[in-house]
């Protein structure tokens, strides 16, 4: 593979990439295989939701406003799984998940912990790190991929 040219950036891993498309990754139920994921869902969803909300709208959506309208829809109707559940259907499209909006709503309406975990491992498992945000996992993708300064011979060149 071909490095960029400079001043391109370089994307996070999208539709394509690690992992098999058409299925999750994990399943809806495989919290217990990350327990600090699994607290963070359990008692801090507006935190995972925050992070998931800007990984998948590419930045332009912020963690924190997403997360801050989440922890209000949650304590004003309790009705978060609403919002959501629209982010699992937008995984879904990026990743070739097959769509069902309704199944995507009862998952998040039954089990929103478990719903979140698994939309951040899926994440996880596509090459992104949520915990660092759309511009950190860019930073991170095209650490070691810039060509603004030529590489220095050993011996330099000389007249």
């Amino acid at each position: 593979m071909n490095p960029p040219a400079p001043g391109i950036p370089v994307y996070p891993p999208d539709r394509h990439s690690n992992g098999a498309d058409g299925k999750w990754s994990s399943g809806l139920c495989g919290c217990c295989s990350d327990v600090p994921l699994c607290c963070l869902t359990c008692w801090c969803p507006c935190i995972a939701f925050g992070r998931i909300a800007e990984i998948v709208d590419k930045g332009t959506s912020s963690c924190g406003m997403s997360g801050a309208l989440y922890a209000l829809l949650m304590s004003l109707v309790g009705c978060q799984w609403i919002y959501s559940c629209t982010y699992r259907t937008k995984i879904k499209q990026q990743y070739g998940i097959p769509a069902n909006t309704c199944s995507d709503c009862c998952v998040h309406w039954c089990c929103e912990s478990c719903a979140l975990a698994q939309e951040y491992r899926e994440l996880r498992h596509r090459g992104l790190k949520p915990s660092l945000g759309w511009q950190g996992n860019l930073i991170r993708q095209n650490r070691g991929m810039n060509m603004t300064t030529a590489p220095m011979s050993p011996d330099r060149m000389r007249r």
